[in-house]
Formats: structure tokens, C-alpha cells, sequence
């Protein structure tokens, strides 16, 4: 089985990318890519655990783009994760996560539902390791402030609810320029969620690789759908799971969401000398 969308601890999953490994092997995952936000901080030790199990590992990650005060999604693959044009890009979206979280809990504190900052722009310096949303709701419910990670995001972080700020960033098409000059090639991830199918040609334009058919989130009808605009546009499919935990109801176990080895074959087969 094949896995191309996985998080681990060094962004916003709940295992150490070496137990994610194991945890994948014993799902009967043989082919598996780490694809943590904005970080390549979790692959060394991914990838040590893959060879120790006879894995496949494809060096992976999952970059956020800003259109419109919205986030768009670009997987990387096969990628050279010590690119130095790669690594200072990624120190930008790091400061920018930062920035934001210290905005978000200014916000919340000014609508008296104040958390604990300095733990979350400590992991956020910390090398290898990304913060974002998640853990700004990990803090709330840690507060009692909400109930559910969920609720965090409805009252609380979500666009036009009280405390969310936007990201500054590359765009959609300069992220899939930054995988390319890695020696990647980029995906659009879950394009279901995203909904930016008008973008897609543009994209393809600009160099996208890819479309993300399978995903947890993604019935088959949208698995389709994308299916025929990857095929229309002479693109790529990738395929994931999009695990960050056990027991998330927004993400489905490991070994349920995987993509097929015909597909990986004609994805592999466009990798850059």
C-alpha cells in the first residue's frame, strides 16, 4: 500500500515520525511520504525508521500558500530537503507562523479567552518543527475555553470569526516554482477542500505536477472529478490519507486511504534528474 500524505509530530500530527513509520508498517503501508507543514524537520528520523523496516520513504511536505487571505495546499515530493533556496523559504514560512500565532493571541486575549503564547512561539523557533491553528486549539481546550478542537476553530480561528489572522506568503504558483527548483515536483493537496478548480489550468501552467485525487475527505465522485481535470491538463495524481492522529474523526486511520501503484508509477516517473 501506498501513502503519500502523512504528518507527524514536527508539524501538526500527534506521533514522532518514527513511530508513524512503524505505525504505517504495521497498517501494511510499504511506500509511505512524510508531509509535514512548512518543515522537513521530521524526514531524518522517518527515514532512518523506513530503512530499518524495508519501507519505501519519499522525501515529503506539505507547503501553505496565501490567495485572497486564503490557504492553498502544495504537496512536494522527491524533493532535495537540503536545497538551500528550499531551506530559506521555509525559514520565511516559519517567521510567518510565528508572527501569526502572537497576532491570533492578541486577538484572544482582547475577547478575554487568553492562552499560554510563549510554549507555542518556543516550539515554533525550535529547528525541525512548525506551530499553526491546531495548536492554538490545542490551548484552548486546554483552557476549557471550547470543548472540541472543532469548536476552536468555529468560534474562534476560522476566517471571520473573532480570532483569526490571515498568513502572508508566497503564492500558489511560487510555492510550485520552490519544489521544482528543489528538484521536486508539486501536488495540489485535497483539492476538494481547497475548492480553487478554476486555479487548476493556471497552476498547470506555472509547473504543477499533479492533483491530490485520493483523500480522506474526497468521495468518489470529487475523486473522479479530479481525476478527469488531472487527466484533461496531462497531470499527475497523487494520493493520501492526510493522518495526524488516531481517533480523528477528520482524518481516516491509516491503510484506508491509499493510491494505487500504477498511479505512483506515472507520478515517480516524472522525477527530475
Amino acid at each position: 500500500m501506498i501513502d503519500l500524505h502523512l504528518h507527524t509530530s514536527a508539524s501538526d500530527g500527534a506521533l514522532r515520525p518514527a513511530d508513524l513509520v512503524a505505525r504505517a508498517a504495521a497498517a501494511g503501508i510499504t511506500t509511505l511520504s512524510v508531509t509535514d507543514h512548512d518543515t522537513v524537520g521530521g524526514l531524518d528520523e522517518a527515514r532512518s525508521e523506513a530503512a530499518s523496516r524495508g519501507l519505501t520513504l519519499v522525501n515529503g511536505i506539505e507547503i501553505t500558500a496565501v490567495e485572497d487571505e486564503r490557504d492553498i495546499h502544495l504537496l512536494g515530493y522527491f524533493f532535495d530537503p537540503s536545497d538551500l533556496i528550499l531551506r530559506a523559504f521555509l525559514l520565511r514560512q516559519r517567521d510567518d507562523r510565528i508572527r501569526r500565532i502572537r497576532e491570533i493571541a492578541d486577538r484572544l486575549e482582547s475577547i478575554g479567552a487568553p492562552i499560554d503564547r510563549e510554549p507555542l512561539i518556543a516550539r515554533g523557533l525550535e529547528e525541525g518543527r512548525t506551530v499553526g491553528r491546531p495548536h492554538v486549539a490545542a490551548a484552548l481546550l486546554a483552557r476549557g475555553y471550547v470543548q472540541s478542537w472543532d469548536e476552536a476553530f468555529d468560534r474562534y480561528l476560522e476566517k471571520g470569526r473573532p480570532a483569526f489572522v490571515s498568513r502572508c506568503g508566497a503564492s500558489a504558483a511560487q510555492v510550485v516554482g520552490v519544489i521544482r527548483e528543489a528538484g521536486g515536483l508539486a501536488s495540489l493537496a485535497h483539492p476538494g477542500l481547497s475548492r480553487i478548480d478554476a486555479q487548476i489550468p493556471g497552476l498547470a501552467r506555472a509547473g504543477l505536477d499533479a492533483i491530490e485525487v485520493r483523500h480522506s475527505e474526497h468521495d468518489p465522485p470529487t475523486e473522479a472529478r479530479y481525476r478527469a481535470l488531472a487527466a484533461t491538463l496531462g497531470l499527475a495524481v497523487s494520493g493520501g490519507s492526510d493522518f495526524h492522529a488516531e481517533g480523528s474523526v477528520r482524518r481516516s486511520a491509516l491503510g484506508t486511504v491509499t493510491m494505487t501503484a500504477e498511479d505512483f508509477r506515472e507520478l515517480e516517473a516524472r522525477r527530475r534528474a
